[in-house]
């Protein structure tokens, strides 16, 4: 396990099962949990998750009374503003193992125009994850060329 550079940002997930969350992100994604610290409820106020590639995640249960009697979990606000990426060595085995351990697909793994193989996964607590392994690279041509194709100027 190695710390994470304290210069660089962290996400800090809120979620609503953060216990499940953990358990979740030890199975789909191989983390290891660092620390995990409970109010007398049992609610996870603070937890630290190391990825396997030294990435850190920190998340907690929600905790609505906090925040004006509003969740701010993503299955409960019923969308997520972010997604966390991960570029991995084997996409394929990295994508079964997180549909297998519960994650939806949003958008079907694929090759990419941008030489990526990518695709994104949702969570069981409505966290969308994007997970890549590199492929060949365009060139600056090839990628002007396609992306005009893809989005076409609006008038």
């Amino acid at each position: 396990m190695t710390a994470a550079d304290p210069r660089h940002p962290l996400p800090h997930l809120t979620v609503d099962n953060a216990a499940a969350a953990i358990d979740f992100y030890v199975r789909a994604f191989g983390a290891t949990e660092a620390a995990r610290h409970l109010t007398p409820d049992g609610r996870v106020l603070h937890a630290s998750l190391v990825f396997p590639d030294g990435g850190v995640l920190m998340l907690n249960d929600d905790f609505p009374e906090y925040a004006g009697g509003r969740s701010r979990a993503p299955k409960a606000v019923g969308i997520c503003s972010i997604t966390l990426h991960m570029t991995v060595p084997d996409v394929d085995a990295a994508w079964e193992k997180a549909v297998a351990a519960g994650a939806t697909i949003a958008m079907p793994l694929a090759d990419q125009f941008w030489g990526d193989r990518y695709g994104k996964l949702t969570d069981p607590f409505g966290q969308d994850w994007s997970l890549s392994s590199p492929g060949r690279k365009p060139s600056a041509e090839e990628m002007a060329q396609v992306t005009a194709e893809m989005f076409p100027k609006q008038d």
